[in-house]
């Protein structure tokens, strides 16, 4: 049976074929936020089979195969004699998975880098196994050549205040034609109630060099890692908030949280992570602050702040105790934080000190709220366009009607001409093909609005606000 990817897959008229094979498909990728591993690309590493390069650290497809039924050894199981077994597992998942958008994207993945023609399932897995191995082995599938195959011209990982960006320096030094930029996520510092706070500070205060017994100590080490992070290329930062953000405060009153924190030996459940002796108001008020400064930070460097909001993290104990985080076992809140949100933007607002900054929401509930919200901050004296962006379709949005639904909100209340686009947020090396699947969506909604008559046939304009979102507001919005 052939595969569904054709030069019309997802592109139901002229003008949508016209915008995608004219202008979405020529521009590169800038994948401004994934959580690619930098050493393997810099080791550019070859990997052994189609198993490790795909079930590998995905936990989207983890989360598939659990649903079949199947046990986890074929799942995250690390034994390398199961491997065509999992393989034949994730086959059967693919085909069990109508209206997943695992089905477009694996399909996509096996035309773009593999040539394959052929649906996926388990009467196709062997063959599909075998030629796909058999190019695996070769230099031409290792991973910065993977990145080519695919146009990634940039690429923004995921990256802790205290990581030392060893493989990034040597990336830059060794890869010419692909950038790869930390970002900076903070989010060991924000979590001042989880319990491994205390040790964290310690080694932020290690590699800072600033002996951190205060909150003045803390945003000093913050701004030498983050000055240190700009030195090797980061205009990304990145954080994720997942429960209460803000709360009005003062210095002091922070300085006495912060200490007090500090002060405290190791307690509460290392099972759920977090402390028991701090106040959910207090954390709330200890993290609007220190986003506050960071933000500020940000602003006079011209960096772009995101905020992921909205997970809800290791839900099943039993799973979490044998396999870890980011194993699959995340899902959607759905807290309400508009509030919150006002507050924190507007302490930098204030001082015209809020940066370019992106929204991410997790739960569709708040898509229209935060499309709103981003337009109460866009006035700006550096001419920036879309400032406050509504961010991409994000983790449990990222398949066709959540990406239409984001777009479709921005455009509802905010310009659609100025978004950055598609981003990965992946572990996986083939995942770029999630670029296409994005443009694709674009190009077909742009195109259908054309052909209902809802706007002029402006061909020209079209043509570049698609090379735009794809592409060009990216680089320019992030300085890259």
């Amino acid at each position: 049976m052939k595969s569904i990817i054709t030069d019309a897959f997802l592109l139901q008229n002229e003008v949508a074929m016209e915008l995608y094979h004219e202008h979405a498909a020529k521009v590169p990728i800038i994948d401004y936020h994934n959580h690619l591993n930098p050493q393997e690309i810099y080791e550019d590493r070859l990997y052994e089979n189609m198993t490790a390069v795909w079930l590998g650290g995905d936990h989207y497809k983890w989360r598939a195969m659990r649903a079949l039924g199947y046990p986890e050894e074929l799942v995250t199981g690390k034994n390398s004699d199961k491997d065509y077994e999992r393989f034949l597992a994730y086959a059967d998942t693919v085909q069990n998975s109508f209206g997943n958008p695992l089905y477009h994207w694996t399909h996509l993945e096996l035309k773009r880098y593999f040539d394959i023609q052929e649906a996926f399932s388990p009467a196709s897995a062997e063959a599909i196994w075998k030629e796909c191995n058999k190019k695996l082995e070769t230099s031409e599938f290792s991973t910065q050549n993977l990145l080519r195959m695919q146009n990634v011209q940039v690429l923004c990982t995921t990256d802790d205040p205290i990581d030392d960006l060893k493989w990034h320096k040597l990336i830059k030094e060794n890869v010419k034609d692909i950038s790869v930029r930390p970002s900076f996520r903070p989010g060991n510092v924000l979590d001042i109630e989880k319990s491994g706070f205390n040790d964290y500070i310690q080694k932020l205060s290690e590699v800072s060099g600033v002996e951190i017994s205060d909150i003045d100590g803390l945003l000093e080490a913050l701004r030498i890692r983050l000055e240190f992070f700009m030195e090797n290329g980061c205009r990304v930062t990145d954080h994720s908030l997942e429960t209460d953000f803000y709360r009005a405060t003062t210095k002091e009153e922070v300085n006495k949280i912060f200490k007090n924190r500090l002060a405290e030996k190791l307690c509460g459940s290392k099972e759920s992570g977090f402390q028991s002796d701090i106040a959910l108001d207090e954390a709330a008020a200890f993290r609007g602050y220190v986003l506050t400064q960071l933000g500020k930070m940000y602003a006079d460097r011209e960096l772009a702040m995101q905020l992921h909001i909205g997970a809800i993290r290791n839900n099943s104990t039993r799973m979490f105790k044998l396999l870890g985080a980011d194993t699959g076992l995340d899902s959607i809140n759905d807290f309400n934080y508009a509030p919150q949100l006002s507050a924190l933007l507007n302490n930098m607002d204030m001082t015209d000190q809020l940066p370019r900054t992106i929204l991410y929401y997790l739960n569709p509930k708040d898509a229209a709220m935060l499309m709103t919200m981003a337009g109460n901050f866009q006035g700006n004296s550096r001419g920036i366009r879309g400032k406050v962006q509504l961010g991409s379709a994000w983790w449990f949005n990222d398949h066709k009607s959540g990406m239409e639904q984001q777009m479709q909100a921005l455009s509802d209340n905010g310009l659609l001409s100025v978004f950055v686009g598609m981003l990965t947020d992946s572990r996986s090396f083939l995942s770029f093909p999630r670029h296409e699947y994005f443009r694709r969506i674009l190009c077909n909604m742009v195109g259908r609005l054309v052909e209902e008559g809802q706007y002029s046939k402006d061909m020209e304009f079209l043509g570049q606000m698609i090379e735009n979102i794809s592409y060009y507001n990216a680089k320019e919005y992030f300085g890259l």
